[in-house]
């Protein structure tokens, strides 16, 4: 039944009512994420790699609690960085860990090549030798999003190195392409990358990653990924991300978390709907998937070794929504399954 005239005039009125929301001028950053604080000591890994001189920007954090000989390493999301850990890195760094925090190639503090072949298989070995480089020869692995990808894969290429698997609303859960979701080209990609805001950030992350809520700490991050994509390198950081959402569509580990065979943690927000290539969907594709309340669920059942905990009402990033939730529940677990030495 439509709504009276009254209505629509009451909420106008209501909507006028309310103070504007101020945002400052989105900083600008270099290609490599210059003029952005990190949390903590930011090195930089050199290494060849595609005949090419990359480096990898990432921080190494000494256990500040008593240590207990462990390292953790953490993956972050595609609209992520290193930097998007500080609490996780904090929280496990009093817990006696120390932590291992890059930023992959293509993304945030790291190099950003013209032509690079991107695969999770590529920046799995890339991590590997950053590791091999700090002496560490087993590690926990916590990836989220596009991460949780990437430390699957790590998993099911480096089984041996790694001790412990904790997935944060990992991507991946489904293969859309098989579920019939389009293909967009890297050129698609790339002239959608071009057009990013901040405004369009912060929307898109308040309904996906916060379950529709806001706080002020987050403003720090829209500023982070706008600043980089609105700096010097605009062009150079829209074409990586293009390969990369390239890569996230076309290989997927859905088919292989069968094989995982290390402990393995998923920590779920239930309200995310995170699904690539959603906005092209038709509305029968659309409607069946990024339901993380199911595929959780799904997924759980198919690792030999897994524990689900979920989030009722989070988002996409519950490390962030809810840092002292979350942290309670992951070091819970990776007390209990600590392997013996």
């Amino acid at each position: 039944m439509p709504r009276p005239f009254s209505y629509w005039l009451s909420g106008l009125l209501l909507t006028a009512a309310l103070p504007a929301i101020a945002h400052a001028e989105v900083p600008e950053y270099g290609p490599q994420l210059q003029g952005f604080d990190y949390p903590y000591t930011l090195k930089h890994f050199a290494f060849e790699s595609q005949g090419q001189s990359l480096e990898m920007g990432y921080m190494d954090v000494a256990a500040h609690g008593k240590a207990n000989g462990r390292s953790v390493v953490l993956m972050h999301g595609k609209n992520f960085c290193g930097a998007t850990w500080d609490t996780s890195i904090k929280a496990l760094s009093d817990a006696g860990y120390r932590v291992i925090a890059p930023d992959q190639i293509g993304f945030c503090t790291s190099s950003k090549p013209a032509h690079y072949q991107y695969s999770f298989q590529q920046l799995a070995t890339n991590t590997q030798q950053l590791l091999k480089a700090l002496g560490i020869q087993k590690a926990t692995l916590l990836g989220h999003s596009t991460g949780g990808m990437l430390a699957t894969r790590y998993a099911l290429q480096y089984p041996e190195q790694v001790e412990q698997l904790a997935l944060v609303n990992p991507i991946g859960l489904e293969d859309w392409k098989a579920l019939g979701v389009p293909y967009r080209t890297v050129d698609q990609w790339y002239e959608r990358e071009l057009k990013l805001s901040a405004d369009g950030i912060r929307t898109y992350e308040r309904n996906t990653y916060y379950g529709g809520r806001w706080k002020p700490e987050f403003d720090r991050w829209v500023d982070m990924l706008a600043g980089l994509n609105k700096g010097p390198g605009h062009t150079q950081v829209a074409w990586n991300s293009a390969l990369i959402y390239d890569m996230i569509f076309t290989q997927p580990v859905y088919y292989e978390f069968q094989n995982l065979k290390m402990p393995t943690l998923l920590l779920i927000g239930t309200s995310d709907t995170t699904a690539i290539g959603s906005d092209i969907a038709s509305p029968e594709v659309k409607a069946k998937i990024g339901h993380y309340d199911v595929l959780g669920k799904q997924v759980a059942r198919l690792i030999p070794q897994s524990t689900l905990v979920e989030f009722p009402g989070m988002g996409h990033a519950p490390q962030m929504e809810e840092p002292a939730q979350f942290h309670q529940a992951l070091l819970a677990w990776l007390n209990k399954t600590n392997p013996v030495r």
